[in-house]
């Protein structure tokens, strides 16, 4: 299995396209699976449409699930921290993709994002790791 981190700037955006990195890593590989993983316990990965204000509309959604305030019990960092913790538990911290002749198989809107509310740590990684066919 091959395996490469990246890094990724995540500024102040909650959710971060990584499509393109994702396809770069793919390129060239034939068929296969990509398994893309973020190692925090702040942030996830998810298939969605970008661009049309689906961010706004993930935001608002977290929002209202999971208040900014002084509600939780893992308190340390900034107001409202504690939801942070729980994003992984609604967005997965990894996905499996399928991967055909070096491309990376999604539909024609759907897009690789970083999702990550945690404003403390705009440095993020990604690893992702090559699983190919073994058929000939």
């Amino acid at each position: 299995m091959e395996t490469e981190v990246f890094s990724v700037r995540t500024g102040n955006r909650s959710v971060t396209d990584v499509t393109d990195l994702v396809a770069r890593f793919c390129a060239g590989r034939g068929d296969g699976l990509c398994h893309v993983f973020a190692p925090h316990a702040t942030a996830g990965l998810a298939i969605m449409e970008t661009g049309s204000g689906s961010e706004a509309d993930l935001e608002e959604l977290f929002e209202r699930l999971m208040p900014r305030d002084d509600r939780y019990r893992h308190r340390h960092g900034s107001r409202g921290h504690g939801a942070d913790h729980l994003l992984a538990v609604l967005v997965s911290p990894s996905l499996v993709l399928a991967v055909e002749h070096g491309d990376v198989l999604l539909g024609t809107w759907q897009r690789v994002t970083l999702v990550d509310l945690n404003a403390d740590n705009p440095d993020r990684r990604l690893r992702c790791s090559w699983l190919g066919s073994s058929a000939a």
